[in-house]
């Protein structure tokens, strides 16, 4: 690995370089914070997919996108006096520092869950009228969720055992079968809801990230799936014409791979 020494060296080259387009690039001169905005989505996007597939060669890259993206909005930031990196990287450093007065201080945690709920608190002083202030209102619904749950309960509000929340989730999906068979679609939709929502609860409990099981999940399918293409496509045949007994055996060969 690098010295610290080659390191900084390293991002004082991408500072020079990103001073240079910004200058010399007629693309990078007409970029603004909201032009960039949906690029920064997307590299985001890109790096949550190579860390999910464990391709360590990608997440250096992507990380390298997104290290740009921060180093840009720095500069533009800096044009307009506003700020610059070396106030970006204080700022964090500051917030890191108080956020963590069990390393920098003299209070005692036991565990994660001490460090998470001193946290939340510690951003309640800060100034912050609600725990959830510091979720996203774009965030997708999944990730949301579970980071609300998160937030809550790390000022207490939260089921004491993983069976409570089970039962919870037993007992929505009781209510939304309720909804279904009455064929009230507001009142499914509610109540579909409601199951997704205690089952990211129940995830929680269980230390598993609902986003990322989910998007496992629909990797998993899209990789069956593209079998079972491959197979009917080598057979001459198209699936809209095949019964499912038909693809269901070049699934069941999917899933063994």
């Amino acid at each position: 690995m690098n010295s610290r020494k080659n390191q900084l060296k390293a991002f004082d080259r991408l500072l020079t370089i990103m001073d240079e387009l910004r200058e010399q690039c007629p693309w990078d001169k007409k970029q603004t914070m909201e032009t960039l905005r949906h690029l920064t989505i997307e590299e985001t996007y890109e790096l949550g997919d190579a860390i999910l597939d464990n391709d360590l060669e990608e997440v250096k890259k992507e990380l390298g996108d997104v290290l740009l993206h921060i180093v840009f909005y720095s500069k533009i930031g800096s044009e307009t006096n506003d700020f610059d990196i070396a106030d970006v990287c204080n700022e964090i450093c500051e917030k890191l520092i108080n956020r963590h007065p069990h390393i920098y201080g003299n209070v005692n945690v036991e565990n994660e869950d001490d460090v998470k709920r001193n946290w939340e608190q510690l951003k309640l002083k800060e100034g912050k009228k609600s725990v959830l202030e510091g979720v996203p209102r774009s965030l997708p619904a999944l990730v949301k969720a579970n980071r609300v749950q998160e937030k809550v309960a790390g000022v207490g509000f939260d089921w004491e055992k993983p069976q409570q929340v089970w039962e919870k989730v037993q007992e929505e999906l009781q209510e939304f079968q309720h909804e279904v068979k009455a064929g009230n679609k507001d009142a499914m939709e509610s109540e579909f809801g409601d199951v997704m929502f205690s089952m990211v609860n129940y995830a929680r409990f269980l230390k598993i990230n609902p986003e990322n099981a989910l998007e496992r999940t629909n990797k998993k399918f899209s990789k069956r799936f593209q079998y079972l293409e491959g197979k009917a496509k080598s057979l001459n045949k198209n699936l809209k014409d095949m019964t499912l007994a038909e693809m269901d055996v070049f699934w069941e060969e999917a899933k063994k791979l």
